[in-house]
């Protein structure tokens, strides 16, 4: 998973290739999850905000990691709300950490 640049919103290809995901992926989600609703511009293209990316990791880390069916992962999201996707920010995040500390680690001992 790559890190997405800091900006206000992203398109569906960079949301996409972030998750490793088809746009088609996000588009279904897209009508699955009332909590994902990123904004459109007059063409029509979609323009994902930080809280859209949070939802979407939070279902994508439900679904792909944890093996949640659709229906399973909307329960999830409508009993836990927030702190659902609290939590896989916070995991998320950590993972980053402990790859830049084993990169570290490595650099340290190859010296």
């Amino acid at each position: 998973m790559n890190q997405l640049p800091d900006k206000l919103y992203y398109t569906i290809g960079e949301v996409a290739k972030h998750f490793g995901l088809n746009t088609s992926n996000l588009r279904y989600w897209e009508r699955e999850f009332k909590q994902l609703h990123p904004k459109k511009n007059a063409s029509g293209k979609r323009k994902y905000s930080k809280d859209d990316v949070a939802v979407i990791g939070t279902i994508n880390h439900l679904v792909k990691e944890r093996g949640f069916t659709i229906e399973g992962a909307k329960k999830h999201l409508k009993d836990e709300g927030k702190s659902a996707v609290a939590k896989v920010e916070a995991l998320e995040k950590l993972g980053y950490v402990k790859s830049e500390l084993q990169k570290i680690l490595r650099t340290m001992q190859a010296d």
